[in-house]
């Protein structure tokens, strides 16, 4: 293998109904950050079906090309043909670095991938970078339980690929590239490859109408609010400030809450505008997942809760005393606006 031949950053934008997912999005703006000083282009790169809005999107968000496999055989996601697709799309363009977010579908899709391409994978990262000694992208990722942070190299194979958490990065719109190119690759992969067939898809349908990585205002609660009752008096002060309920492990592992509201290394990875941990001691596969939230606010009754380190704002008491005045005050203040308004 030749490493000079590759080049180029390519970032997977996966895809729904033909719209891209925040997952890939959110991935061109580490994607600028190692392509910046080099003659190097950031390219995105999308399989599926009516992709019609993917290369406005992408452009201005701050890819320099586009590469779009359409067809309706990809209109669903099926492992084995999209690496197939990927595969040849990679064997005749020669990316030097790969970044797929680590959502269901990335997590199935780049290992399979990396496979069959004989190269290394790090997987769930939570940081990246450029390594200065060798050139090599630094993959970031936790390790030994979210005890400490691995940085990762592969030096010897291409491209480099790593899956990225949902929620590590923000989108961040730049603006149209003026010399952003489309390209459109017909990609045909064989039927017999195809061995599973979506009969229905189902939408879990849940008290939380807004995902944990969409919401501004997180509410969480962990092994302090003692059981699954004591989720009560989260949920009304999320509803309160227009919020969604979060937990910890803890409270997930105790079977408190569903594990769609976990926050963490093992969870979901946020950054709200406002993230509210009450009953959270604050271990580090916790803060894995909420430690970019713009505003951290930390309600414990222990007054050494690692969580404070943490927060910009920390009330120490009992969250069950806490929350009802708060809850309460944040009511009054919104029936006063209505009232206004």
């Amino acid at each position: 293998m030749s490493l000079q031949t590759y080049k180029n950053v390519w970032v997977y934008i996966e895809c729904k109904d033909g719209k891209p997912k925040n997952s890939g999005l959110e991935l061109l703006n580490p994607g600028r950050g190692l392509v910046q000083g080099s003659e190097e282009r950031l390219v995105a790169v999308a399989i599926g079906d009516e992709l019609t809005d993917i290369s406005k999107v992408v452009r201005e968000y701050g890819a320099d090309e586009v590469i779009l496999v359409s067809h309706d055989n990809y209109k669903e996601y099926d492992t084995e043909t999209y690496t197939y697709v990927m595969e040849h799309l990679v064997e005749k363009y020669k990316p030097s670095v790969l970044l797929i977010g680590a959502s269901n579908q990335g997590r199935d899709f780049a290992p399979r991938l990396s496979c069959r391409l004989k190269t290394g994978l790090t997987a769930d990262c939570t940081d990246l970078g450029i390594d200065e000694e060798s050139g090599n992208v630094a993959w970031t990722r936790p390790a030994f339980g979210g005890n400490l942070m691995a940085t990762i190299l592969c030096p010897d194979t291409r491209p480099q690929i790593g899956t990225v958490r949902p929620g590590v990065f923000k989108k961040v719109p730049v603006g149209a590239s003026k010399d952003f190119k489309v390209i459109k690759e017909e990609i045909i992969a064989p039927k017999s490859l195809k061995r599973t067939k979506v009969i229905k898809t189902v939408e879990e349908l849940t008290d939380q109408m807004m995902s944990l990585e969409d919401a501004e205002i997180i509410v969480s609660g962990g092994r302090g609010v003692g059981g699954p009752e004591g989720f009560g008096v989260i949920k009304d002060l999320a509803d309160a400030v227009g919020g969604v309920v979060g937990a910890s492990r803890a409270a997930v592992d105790s079977e408190w809450i569903s594990q769609i509201h976990q926050v963490g290394q093992t969870g979901k990875t946020v950054q709200p505008k406002v993230y509210i941990a009450c009953g959270i001691s604050g271990a580090i596969q916790h803060v894995a997942g909420m430690g970019s939230s713009d505003t951290i606010i930390a309600i414990n009754k222990d007054p050494d809760a690692s969580i404070f380190g943490y927060a910009d704002y920390g009330i120490v008491g009992d969250l069950f005393k806490v929350l009802p005045e708060l809850t309460q005050a944040i009511q009054k203040k919104n029936k006063a606006v209505e009232v206004t308004v």
